[in-house]
C-alpha cells in the first residue's frame, strides 16, 4: 500500500508539473498584456498579414487549412454575420474589436469548461474550498507527513497548497469559502481579472525572487528565463534582456526591480490591442471611409481577415458559440 501511494503521488505530482509553466516558457507567459498574435505586425518594415488572420481569429489560426478563395470568402461571410451583432449590416470598429476580443479569450472559455466540469461533476452553483482542496490535494492527507515535501524542479505540494489556498481567497469575492463559475474562471485566469492582479504580482515575485529579499536582482531576473551553463554562449535575446533590465525594468537604478516595478513589467501601461487591430482592419478594408464595414467589404478583402485560409468555425458555429 505505500508504494501505491508513493507511485500515486509521483502521477499527480507529474500531472500538476505539466501545468505548471517549463522556465523557457516564464518570459512569454510573465507579461499579462499579451499581443494579439505571436507573429511579428511588420517584418523589415512590410505589413505582416499573419499577424492580422491571427488577430482576427484567436487560437483556431493554429488550425487553419488551406482552401481556395471560394471556401475562404464563404467561411468568411458566416463569420461576418455573427460579427455583426446587432444585424445592421455594418460591422462597426466596436464589433470587431469585441469579436478580437472574443476569439482571444475563448480558450479560457474553453479551460475553465473543462476543469469546472472536471471538479464539480455534479455542477452545483458553488465549488466548495474543501471540495477542491480534497480532489487536487487530498492524497497529501494519505501519504506520510514527512514525506509530503516532495519537490519537483523546485515546487512543492505544500508550497502549492498554500498558494492555491492563498488566490482561491482573492478570487473568493463574497467570502463564502466556495467559488462560482465566474469567481472560479478568476482562480484559474487570475491574469484576466483586475481584482487578481495584485496577487499575481506577488506570485511572480515569489517565483523569481529566489533569496527572498523582496526585490529581483539582474541574476534573478535573467534565470527566470534562460537556464545556460556557464561555457554557453549567450544567444542575442538573453543580451537584449538584460539591457532591458537596466534601462527600462529598473526604473530607479538601483541594480533591483521593487514589487511596483515587477508590476509594471508585468502588467504594462494600458494598450489596448484589439481597438489598435480592429482600427487597422478597418482602416484596411473600408473602401468608402465611413468607419464602418459592410459584408461587401470585407469579403473583397478576405485575404486581410483570413488570407486563403480559414478556421474549423464550422465547429465553433455547432456548437452555438456566442459572445
Amino acid at each position: 500500500m505505500a508504494r501505491f501511494f508513493e507511485f500515486f503521488g509521483l502521477f499527480v505530482l507529474f500531472v500538476i508539473a505539466q501545468a505548471i509553466p517549463k522556465p523557457e516558457d516564464e518570459q512569454k507567459n510573465r507579461v499579462l498584456d499579451k499581443d494579439l498574435s505571436e507573429q511579428e505586425h511588420f517584418v523589415n518594415s512590410q505589413h505582416n498579414p499573419d499577424y492580422d488572420h491571427e488577430a482576427f481569429l484567436g487560437e483556431d489560426a493554429k488550425t487553419f487549412d488551406q482552401l481556395t478563395p471560394e471556401e475562404s470568402t464563404r467561411r468568411l461571410g458566416i463569420i461576418v454575420d455573427k460579427i455583426d451583432k446587432d444585424k445592421d449590416g455594418f460591422v462597426t470598429q466596436e464589433e470587431l474589436k469585441d469579436w478580437i476580443k472574443y476569439t482571444q479569450q475563448r480558450y479560457i472559455r474553453d479551460d475553465v469548461e473543462r476543469q469546472w466540469k472536471s471538479h464539480n461533476p455534479d455542477d452545483k452553483e458553488n465549488l466548495p474550498w474543501s471540495e477542491y482542496r480534497t480532489m487536487v490535494y487530498g492524497f497529501m492527507d494519505e501519504v506520510n507527513e514527512d514525506k509530503n515535501k516532495s519537490e519537483d524542479e523546485g515546487f512543492s505540494y505544500a508550497v502549492m497548497l498554500k498558494r492555491d489556498r492563498r488566490r482561491w481567497s482573492v478570487a473568493d469575492k463574497d467570502g463564502d469559502d466556495a467559488l462560482t463559475k465566474e469567481e472560479f474562471s478568476a482562480f484559474l485566469h487570475p491574469e484576466e481579472y483586475d481584482h487578481m492582479r495584485d496577487v499575481v504580482v506577488l506570485e511572480t515575485m515569489e517565483d523569481i525572487d529566489k533569496d527572498g529579499d523582496g526585490k529581483v536582482s539582474l541574476a534573478e531576473y535573467i534565470g527566470d528565463m534562460y537556464r545556460g551553463g556557464e561555457e554557453d554562449e549567450e544567444p542575442e535575446w538573453v543580451k537584449n534582456e538584460k539591457e532591458q533590465f537596466s534601462s527600462y525594468r529598473d526604473k530607479d537604478g538601483d541594480g533591483f526591480m521593487n514589487n511596483e516595478e515587477v508590476k509594471n513589467w508585468i502588467i504594462p501601461a494600458d494598450f489596448d490591442h484589439a481597438e489598435a487591430e480592429s482600427r487597422h482592419l478597418i482602416y484596411e478594408a473600408d473602401t468608402d471611409a465611413d468607419q464602418k464595414l459592410t459584408k461587401d467589404e470585407i469579403l473583397e478583402k478576405y485575404d486581410i481577415f483570413v488570407g486563403s485560409q480559414a478556421t474549423d468555425f464550422g465547429e465553433a458555429l455547432a456548437r452555438h458559440d456566442e459572445f
